[in-house]
């Protein structure tokens, strides 16, 4: 079912898998799927909410507590509620952005799709990321479903993955190319 590019294993991947099932059983792919694409924007909008999902000082009756009012806040579909809970309970909790991503891939997989991972300095506009899709189906011959992020210390610029595969056209990294380059003649 998988392809290289949504190649998911360890401990976020049999929580992806299992969610992606259970998902495709109810017919809630995109439901499930939306949620998790909210949560992580949330995680990299929060300070707190990561501290919150990484820190081993916060009880799991505290982490199941707060995630389980997330949830609520977002109306989130039942399987995304239990699938959290139970990572709570667990303290799997520090795999989550593991989970979402896995759990991406494994939809675009079943799709027919790869899927990558855009990072830019800013939100990318939607004709910006059809476009971007439209670069990404030439480059790669199948469609590409995209997951944006957003790194203000880019500068500018992207960074693509799509499977094993990455990009850096960021700013940051052409600046940082450029003081290597520099470092070498002087």
């Amino acid at each position: 079912m998988a392809t290289d590019d949504s190649a998911v294993s360890g401990l976020a991947g049999r929580y992806a898998t299992a969610l992606f099932e259970l998902a495709h059983e109810a017919k809630a792919l995109d439901r499930v799927g939306e949620d998790l694409a909210t949560i992580r924007r949330l995680l990299d909008e929060s300070v707190d909410l990561n501290r919150l999902v990484l820190s081993p000082v916060v009880s799991r009756t505290d982490q199941g507590r707060a995630m389980a009012a997330i949830m609520a806040v977002l109306g989130a579909h039942p399987l995304t509620v239990q699938t959290i809970g139970l990572m709570a309970a667990k303290r799997r909790l520090f795999a989550l952005a593991d989970v979402i991503r896995g759990y991406r891939g494994l939809v675009a997989a079943h799709r027919g799709e790869s899927s990558a991972e855009v990072t830019s300095a800013r939100p990318l506009k939607p004709e910006e990321q059809a476009e971007l899709a439209a670069a990404l189906k030439r480059a790669l011959g199948r469609d590409v479903a995209i997951a944006a992020r957003v790194d203000p210390t880019l500068l500018g610029g992207l960074v693509v993955k799509v499977g094993s595969r990455m990009i850096d056209s960021s700013l940051r990294a052409k600046l940082a190319r450029l003081q290597l380059a520099m470092k070498g003649v002087a």
